[in-house]
């Protein structure tokens, strides 16, 4: 079940560029029972393995904005060690009842990442000129705070809030958003999984099990994408994570009855599908 995990986040992943850490801790938390305080970790590290190999694939491929990932990292990097340790620390305190606040906290991420993976494939920024902001070591490390302490404190998809904030406040083109996105992620994913490693957070067979699946489910996505239609699987990714948010609350205690969660996926869907039935029909470049 693990590798079939590993391949299907991986196939996701290579196809659509994002989605590995907002649904693989849903996925080990809701289906296979792994504690959150593990699962994030084992996550982590299972993450920073496989951006590792995107990360040098984009930066010989020169769509890596050295500069700009190294920026970010100043501010990515502290913060998300300060999650890790602040996580370790509040369980230390509190033990097992951290379970229940940290669900709520990986589920609003989720619901974040999801909500803002759709609002930039269906309402992406106008193309610009590539140009760098003003103090942008400042904006850079401001982000990079907040994108760090969120995925250090819950792993999940800081890659979809972050190429929003590359293409609308750093301006970034369409072809280095992506590698400046990965390359970053696999620093940031690195200090926090060792952070993680030295807590013994990290289970790392179920990690190698999860590796064995998503490293040629990333190849194989890598080469189908091409084929594949961007704007589909990238609202799909979107509906699925604000699914998984849905039902992490539910996990979590929130009293719903099951019609209400039921709801919930209908409304999701429905309202994907139309989104993108409508952007298709008004923007068709956006399909290619």
């Amino acid at each position: 079940m693990m590798i079939m995990f590993g391949l299907g986040v991986g196939l996701l992943v290579g196809a659509t560029g994002v989605g590995g850490g907002s649904i693989m801790t849903p996925l080990l938390v809701l289906v296979a029972g792994v504690p959150p305080v593990s699962a994030i970790g084992t996550d982590l590290f299972y993450a920073a393995v496989t951006k590792t190999f995107g990360g040098a694939s984009h930066f010989h491929k020169s769509t890596v904005d050295l500069r700009l990932s190294l920026q970010l990292a100043v501010g990515s990097v502290p913060a998300a060690l300060g999650a890790v340790f602040l996580l370790s620390y509040v369980e230390d305190r509190v033990g097992l009842s951290i379970d229940t606040p940290l669900i709520i906290v990986v589920a609003t991420a989720i619901a974040i990442c999801g909500v803002a993976m759709l609002w930039q494939t269906l309402f992406p920024p106008p193309l610009r000129p590539e140009r760098a902001p003003r103090n942008q070591w400042l904006a850079a490390v401001i982000s990079g705070l907040l994108v760090g302490f969120v995925l250090g404190l819950t792993s999940a998809g800081s890659g979809a809030v972050l190429a929003l904030l590359l293409i609308a406040v750093f301006q970034l083109a369409p072809h280095r958003v992506v590698g400046t996105d990965v390359f970053h992620a696999a620093l940031l994913l690195w200090a926090a999984s060792i952070a993680n490693i030295i807590l013994g957070n990290v289970d790392f067979a179920l990690a190698g099990l999860l590796l064995v699946g998503s490293i040629p489910g990333v190849l194989i996505g890598t080469k189908i994408s091409v084929r594949l239609p961007a704007l589909a699987l990238r609202c799909a990714l979107a509906g699925v994570l604000l699914a998984a948010a849905g039902s992490l609350s539910v996990k979590a205690g929130l009293p719903l009855p099951p019609v209400a969660l039921v709801v919930w996926f209908a409304a999701v869907a429905v309202g994907v599908a139309v989104m993108y039935r409508r952007v298709r029909h008004t923007h068709p470049e956006l399909t290619a």
